[in-house]
């Protein structure tokens, strides 16, 4: 078949001209052969944008990446031969063969980042939903690592498995069971070689995923309609790859501090005695808790947005008596509004006299089973219909509501083998930026519940703009982490389910869900063991979101169930989450700037780790908070073997006893009251006192641990916690650093950024690994003194607040040891 190529000279614009014969520089490249039209552009010099289709190219349309930065074109440097097209970024480099099509993208090293598999190119078959339906084959390099796709189940690295994203309720999930609740079409490539990539196949269709299971060293990549529109990314670091993705998407908002701390929930709280008597017990435990959930039984009939009177005949006196004692209250709200004509219902009325429902093939707004019996559900790709649902809100936020939890929503829908809508189910697409038409359930089904958490957020928005609001999602599409924090959905009671957590977990970190968590004890299944719990608790404690919920017929799993020892033990864990509480929000907070998450696998910090096949092996089971914190939990909690813990170069800390480790491999035999957790050589953290809730303050001077090392720094954020006065200068930031000399130890205070007060007047440093007692301590001129613990190898010196630059000179007299 005779083929043809052209190029698109104008920067944004589509017009044709013939091809050149010399170098170049245009906005988008478009060649067409054998029936696909393949275009490339670049919206950053390190984003190789690929859009293609079976004929002439389709909408340029995203529920994604906003439609500026798709607009967004960097000059692309082209050049033809007889064989084939470079086009060439400055930071990437693409190679089209002319008469194949086949194409291999470059790094600017020459390093190939992405390339089809050997005698391969992009093609379009049939599906039953569509004319074409894409397919990737890509080669797969041996020392190449796959990591994204959201919270699926299996191994940290996806190489070997295979998965469908399709949104799925997958109650009582598996470590085998795919798809999941969430469809997140983003991988980082990691490669032994230390080269790092990043691939974002933007479709809402059903699509797979194979990482060289059916084809050997293959990588195949299939949707059941649309085009093809995918982002490649290239970074010196996998860091890199995880902003650039975020870049694209967007990064998660600033949460709410409380939404830090410990919550509690349960499926279901059936009446406000029993949520009057929780409340009352984490106080009397002295366990320090900042929210409480609602299931669906404090609804009336399970309606979302009513409240049963006898259940809970004053929510508002509840939320003020929640609020006397430092609690908050969250409810969930689930999109099946019930169908009850002529029964007062106000979302039911009010939606249906608007049009505001998805439609069934005849017309009719679609009718399903779900809680509340039968049910229609609200068309979320219309920005009117996501308008109304924000305001269903106004009551539960006038009442002093503080979060809102949107479940159900991949939608799910009971007595159907699927679990979902009809695929012929219709929406009414009029999103600005994407063409208004009709569209069936099958290229909107995923994306329906990152629409619906929209809708929440911003619905709270209006309704309280200086309040940020918490919305907690389960289902979700790739950029639904603008909107909402996460869980994993509905795990079980069950150690293989504590240790899936920690790569379904890494793994959302990875695809932009920064604030995500597991049900801590497991959701589902017989009762967790007090074992069970006592470590959940232990690991939950250093993850994002940490949130205890159970069924509702499964015995209690509250805190201090099963016996004074576990629940001291439990107790102990959660104020050490309280107490690094300005660790953790400085993370969040930069990661509402840059997309890094809290959570992340120690090859983000360390990708030394992927030199070996074994070495990952290893880390698989560990996981890092923030840079600075390594937990290394036993991968087998039914066994009470010694297992081994690698550590990522020398000079690591004990996070509990603040002493070096000898060397970076260790031997643990596990014990139900440790966890073990490790901070980096080179950390300085930022600790407080403790707090029973978010909502006190704490008492006593903020107390920085250093823990001399190379690179040493750390980082101070604060702001009130609950506003957006931090846009506007009401935030207090601060850089750290301590550098190592022959003699001393200098320990710096950048000038504080921000107007922000703190709520400390005094600061305490405390130095680990210190050699001995110092020859002289210096604040500028001033001289000081010090308290020096030679059986902890500790050094404690107390300052005053530094708002403004200052340097802490230890002259030890002797190197740290």
């Amino acid at each position: 078949m005779k083929r043809a190529a052209c190029l698109l000279l104008c920067l944004a614009g589509c017009a044709q001209a013939a091809a050149p014969a010399a170098s170049v520089r245009v906005g988008r490249y478009e060649i067409v052969g054998n029936g696909v039209t393949l275009q490339l552009s670049a919206p950053r010099a390190d984003i190789l944008r690929i859009r293609a289709a079976a004929g002439a190219l389709g909408e340029d349309a995203s529920w994604a990446v906003a439609a500026g930065i798709r607009a967004t074109t960097q000059p692309l440097s082209v050049t033809e031969d007889a064989a084939g097209i470079t086009l060439d970024t400055g930071q990437l480099r693409a190679r089209i063969d002319r008469h194949s099509l086949h194409l291999r993208i470059e790094d600017a090293a020459g390093r190939v980042v992405f390339e089809d598999a050997p005698g391969t190119s992009l093609s379009f078959g049939r599906s039953p939903l569509a004319a074409a339906a894409p397919t990737l084959r890509l080669a797969m390099p041996d020392d190449a690592h796959y990591f994204g796709l959201g919270d699926k189940a299996g191994p940290l690295d996806r190489r070997g498995q295979s998965f469908a994203l399709w949104n799925t309720d997958a109650g009582d999930f598996t470590p085998t069971t795919d798809p999941l609740y969430k469809s997140i079409p983003f991988l980082l490539v990691a490669r032994e070689s230390g080269s790092s990539a990043g691939l974002f196949v933007d479709t809402p269709w059903r699509s797979h995923f194979d990482f060289g299971r059916s084809e050997r060293d293959t990588l195949v990549i299939g949707a059941e309609g649309g085009g093809v529109d995918c982002y490649v990314m290239t970074a010196p670091d996998p860091k890199g790859i995880v902003r650039a993705y975020a870049w694209l998407t967007g990064t998660p908002p600033l949460a709410p501090l409380w939404a830090l701390g410990f919550q509690q929930s349960r499926y279901s709280y059936l009446d406000e005695s029993a949520a009057r008597g929780i409340a009352d017990r984490l106080r009397a435990e002295r366990i320090p808790a900042d929210a409480l959930y609602l299931d669906i039984d404090y609804q009336d009939r399970n309606r979302p947005f009513t409240v049963s009177k006898s259940a809970y005949p004053d929510l508002a006196g509840l939320v003020a008596r929640l609020s006397a004692q430092d609690l908050r209250l969250v409810l969930i709200t689930d999109p099946h509004i019930a169908r009850a004509p002529d029964q007062g219902y106000a979302p039911y009325d009010s939606g249906l006299a608007q049009g505001y429902f998805v439609r069934g093939a005849d017309g009719r707004p679609l009718v399903a089973e779900v809680w509340p019996g039968p049910a229609v559900f609200p068309d979320f790709t219309r920005p009117d219909v996501r308008s109304w649902w924000g305001g269903l809100y106004t009551d539960f936020v006038r009442a002093g509501v503080a979060g809102f939890w949107n479940d159900m929503n991949e939608p799910a829908i009971f007595q159907r083998r699927d679990k979902t809508m009809p695929l012929d189910a219709v929406h009414r697409i009029a999103e600005p930026g994407l063409a208004a038409r009709d569209a069936g359930h099958a290229e909107v089904h995923n994306v329906y519940g990152m629409l619906n958490s929209r809708a929440t957020y911003e619905g709270l928005l209006k309704l309280s703009p200086a309040q940020r609001p918490f919305v907690l999602t389960r289902a979700s599409y790739a950029g639904g982490q603008k909107y909402a924090a996460t869980w994993t959905g509905d795990n079980s009671s069950s150690w293989s389910h504590l240790r899936q957590s920690v790569p379904q977990l890494v793994n959302l970190s990875l695809s932009g869900f920064s604030l995500a968590g597991a049900d801590i004890g497991g959701f589902a299944g017989s009762a967790a063991s007090p074992d069970l719990l006592t470590r959940w608790i232990q690991v939950g404690a250093f993850t994002p979101l940490f949130r205890d919920h159970a069924a509702k017929e499964k015995p209690a799993q509250e805190p201090w169930v099963d016996g004074e020892a576990h629940t001291a033990i439990r107790r102990r864990y959660i104020e050490e989450r309280y107490r690094l509480l300005p660790y953790l929000y400085a993370l969040e907070e930069e990661s509402s700037r840059s997309g890094l998450p809290l959570m992340r696998p120690v090859f983000l910090e360390f990708p030394s780790v992927l030199a070996s096949g074994e070495s990952l092996y290893f880390s698989q089971d560990q996981f890092m908070l923030g840079p600075d914190l390594l937990v290394a939990p036993p991968p087998d909690g039914e066994s009470a073997g010694a297992y081994r813990i690698r550590l990522p170069g020398e000079g690591w800390y004990d996070y509990w006893t603040g002493q070096r480790v000898s060397g970076a491999r260790l031997v643990e035999t596990p014990r139900i009251d440790r966890l073990p957790v490790f901070v980096r050589p080179g950390t300085m953290l930022p600790r407080q006192g403790l707090v029973q809730s978010t909502r006190q303050r704490p008492q006593g001077p903020l107390q920085i641990d250093v823990y001399p090392g190379p690179d040493c720094g750390g980082q101070l954020y604060l702001d009130d916690g609950e506003s957006f006065a931090y846009r506007n200068g009401d935030y207090l930031r601060q850089a750290l650093h301590c550098r190592i000399g022959p003699q001393a130890l200098a320990i710096d205070f950048d000038a504080r950024e921000g107007r922000h007060r703190p709520w400390w007047t005094d600061i305490t440093v405390i130095v680990h690994g210190q050699a001995g007692q110092p020859a002289r301590i210096r604040l500028g001129t001033r001289t000081l003194a010090g308290d020096y613990d030679a059986a902890q190898g500790t050094l404690r010196i107390a300052l005053p607040d530094l708002p403004a630059a200052a340097s802490l000179r230890i002259e030890t007299g002797a190197t740290q040891r």
